[in-house]
């Protein structure tokens, strides 16, 4: 846009760096509320079927010139229909190659894409993997909530397919490629049943969409309620707080990043000047597709890739309106209160054919009350916890102002992490195994292993907090990928569902009757212990629970163990230990089938006298920590859950080592406090690292360069060497605050081979965006401390 004021100065149109590519203009499913085909735009009807090669080419090209012409440095590109994967696997090759060829040589290449999911296989999900591109799973709930729309043309449900899909984007080789989950939201459905079915897919990410409407064609309002959807998402919301926020929700993230003066990254709300542009099948470039709810044409700009530049499209009247921030709302949402966070919604919505788009939002009451109540609700649980820490430890209320991702990166960078934040994760990994166990469920069916979930399931609904604490011990999620991909020769443990389920029930003390698998003459209860019984050979056990007591029955023998109020246990039962450290225990993890999951042998069941020894041993490192590391107790009091004593090597010697698939625990062997203390620290930050990149993408999972670091004599893998120097910063951290020369000179060589990987880590180019980010605030920790300690 060019000012005809003489004198004046050009207003120059905002770069576009987001894109739309539509590869396919029809789709397999009939969606009643899909705004392409459903809505007042019918434009798909005269639109190529499929994107051609030149067509791919021309847009390419376009975006390159664009991006070299503004200097940016990364652009996000998402394929979309109709239906991407209709485009298939040869189809999809050639868009992906053609795109990254031209465009990566220029700037960085985002790619995503957007699917119902139905088509996706191994062959589809490797080409992902390959192009790394990340894909959004569109899925509205459970079965009942998902099929009143999502349903093929003949009326057949989709409900199965897409799960599946969602199933393969689990597997570790594709979890890098699983962007999240889209719900629109449908108030007649229940938002706690649609938000544990889609959290139970364990999704990186959230987005509820509101159903495209306008004042023409407004949004259904069961029994005339004011508010239903803001109703709808605050149940949502709350739910969400109540469990720690264990993942990315879009709109909420946004609504709290904007409420703080940042920006909502999205075009939903929030006052984010427009930066998006679509490229259709045939090569038009179009508004964002949301418009097409609005009128027939609505996104339409008449101009193409074949004979029109990016600037030409940034430069477009609708474009540089949205551009204009307040100044393109109606008075109504300039003198609102909220306008910061709202943003006026969705362009789209609020067209009518009186006013055109200089009105409210459709949605206008639903967004000011759910932003007025999350407001109110957010800085009330701000003032209770004084905007720091929860000092509760685990047995602690849950902070309930949860971290969005930036801040979750700032937290965790510093080498310390916060109790919120170590918080966000534990409710992240027990989604995750929420995810695995769904799985393991589909597996199971038709089994009487199936009698476990159902009794699972049913204490979800019960005691849903009992359930919760059972998944998060630490080594449920080694036993379920054990399962979902045992090695080589063993067969899936999947009869230790019955374990876990007679553990929520004693947890939730329910009554239940259910078999449970014995080894080695042991009945295991996760996290609760183990009860012997004497029948060599025997491989399961009957277990009756009642009363807060149980029975185990096996083929000639019965052992009962009473409730806690009305006697002693039998010596038969092997309860977990803990160590008493203050305010907060840590189990002693001597029974747990599946904690022989680090690179050194666990020990057996520890005498007496071998127990006590530990005792002291962990009580006195951690009186070490809370002097000398004070930043580390918040996380370790909220995320360390358990140590698994390993066995001392044969020449003596130090040993501990973390897993990824047992967050919240570490092995150790037995030590003097100063070097356990040291022990604990390092790996408890293994510990941490693996929980953030389970929720966080921090670097190109298809670099192979290994990184040579100060540590080892053979050169590192990227993820090895971004493990040793988060470890050696708190390690660095600890000895900096130990008096003498000694400890000076432990300090400067942690401090130096800390700073020295982050230079080299820096370099590779294979960080993303989060990694950079990471690694900037590690840097920024280490850089805030003097040369030398002393």
């Amino acid at each position: 846009m060019v000012s005809t004021t003489p004198g004046a100065s050009e207003v120059r149109p905002r770069p576009l760096s987001q894109y739309v590519l539509k590869v396919h203009s029809r789709c397999d499913l009939a969606c009643d509320h899909c705004y392409v085909y459903e809505h007042a735009d019918q434009s798909w009807r005269g639109r190529p079927r499929e994107i051609a090669p030149d067509t791919v080419a021309a847009a390419a090209d376009r975006i390159a010139e664009h991006a070299r012409h503004h200097g940016l440095r990364r652009v996000h590109l998402v394929l979309h229909g109709g239906e991407p994967l209709l485009l298939g696997v040869a189809g999809l090759a050639m868009v992906l190659t053609r795109l990254r060829a031209v465009i990566e040589p220029v700037a960085e290449l985002d790619l995503r894409m957007q699917s119902n999911g139905v088509l996706l296989t191994p062959q589809l999900c490797d080409l992902l993997v390959e192009h790394g591109v990340q894909i959004g799973i569109s899925l509205d709930g459970d079965a009942a909530a998902n099929d009143r729309h999502r349903r093929f043309a003949g009326g057949a449900s989709s409900h199965a397919q897409v799960r599946r899909a969602l199933a393969l984007l689990r597997r570790p080789e594709y979890r890098h490629s699983y962007a999240g989950i889209l719900c629109t939201v449908d108030v007649r459905n229940d938002p706690i049943r649609v938000y544990q079915a889609l959290l139970a897919e364990a999704p990186p990410r959230i987005d509820f969409l509101l159903p495209h409407a306008t004042w023409n064609d407004p949004p259904p309002r069961p029994d005339g309620a004011a508010t239903p959807y803001a109703d709808w998402l605050l149940r949502v919301y709350r739910e969400w707080i109540r469990g720690g926020t264990p993942v990315d929700i879009r709109l909420f993230d946004s609504l709290l990043a904007a409420a703080a003066g940042g920006r909502s990254g999205t075009e939903s709300v929030g006052l984010d000047p427009a930066d998006l542009a679509v490229i259709e099948t045939d090569g038009a470039w179009e508004l964002a597709d949301s418009m097409k709810t609005a009128f027939d044409g609505a996104a339409g700009t008449g101009l193409d890739v074949f004979r029109h530049s990016a600037d030409a499209v940034a430069a477009h009247p609708e474009f540089a309106g949205s551009q204009r921030g307040l100044n393109q709302l109606c008075r109504t949402c300039r003198d609102c209160p909220v306008v910061g966070q709202c943003g006026g919604g969705l362009r789209a919505h609020r067209y009518s054919d009186a006013g055109g788009f200089d009105n409210p939002s459709v949605y206008c009451a639903d967004l000011k009350e759910l932003i007025t109540s999350i407001n109110h609700e957010s800085s009330t649980a701000a003032a209770r916890t004084g905007g720091g820490p929860d000092p509760g430890g685990p047995g602690g209320d849950l902070l309930l102002d949860g971290l969005p991702a930036d801040d979750l990166l700032d937290d965790l960078g510093t080498g310390h992490g916060s109790a919120a934040g170590l918080r966000r994760l534990a409710a992240t990994q027990v989604a995750y195994v929420r995810g695995l166990l769904v799985q393991i469920a589909d597996r199971v069916a038709g089994t009487p292993t199936a009698a476990a979930w159902d009794l699972m399931v049913r204490l979800d609904e019960e005691a849903a907090d009992a359930v919760s604490a059972t998944f998060a011990h630490p080594y449920v999620r080694r036993w379920a990928r054990h399962c979902l991909a045992p090695p080589a020769g063993e067969p899936p443990d999947w009869a230790h569902l019955g374990a876990l389920a007679a553990a929520a029930a004693m947890r939730a003390g329910a009554d239940a009757d259910i078999e449970v698998p014995l080894r080695s003459g042991l009945l295991h209860l996760p996290g609760l212990g183990a009860l012997a019984l004497d029948e060599p050979g025997a491989r399961g056990a009957r277990l009756s629970i009642a009363g807060g007591g149980l029975t185990a029955r096996t083929g000639r023998s019965t052992v009962t163990v009473p409730a806690a109020s009305t006697g002693p246990p039998p010596t038969a039962w092997l309860p977990v230990r803990r160590v008493d450290l203050g305010g907060w225990d840590v189990l002693v993890e001597d029974l747990d089938p599946y904690r022989d999951c680090y690179q050194w042998p666990v020990t057996g069941r520890l005498d007496p006298a071998q127990l006590a020894f530990w005792q002291r041993s962990l009580a006195a490192a951690w009186a070490r920590i809370q002097r000398l590391a004070p930043g580390q107790v918040p996380g370790l009091r909220v995320g360390l859950r358990a140590v698994a004593p390993l066995r001392l090597p044969p020449a003596g010697g130090l040993r501990s080592a973390a897993s990824r698939d047992a967050f919240g625990a570490l092995g150790t062997v037995p030590a003097d406090p100063d070097p356990l203390a040291e022990l604990l620290v390092h790996e408890f930050q293994h510990v941490k690292l693996g929980g953030l990149l389970d929720v966080s993408v921090l670097y190109d999972p298809a670099y192979r360069r290994r990184l040579v670091v100060p540590w080892r004599e053979e050169p590192r893998p990227l993820e090895g060497a971004l493990q040793g120097t988060y470890a050696h910063l708190a390690v660095a951290d600890l000895w900096r605050a130990r008096p003498g020369t000694e400890a000076a000179r432990h300090y400067r060589r942690y401090r130096g081979w800390t700073l020295r990987t982050l230079d080299e880590l820096a370099a590779t180019g294979a960080l993303t965006g989060h990694g950079d980010r990471f690694v900037r605030r590690m840097r920024e920790t280490v850089e805030s401390w003097p040369d030398d300690a002393h």
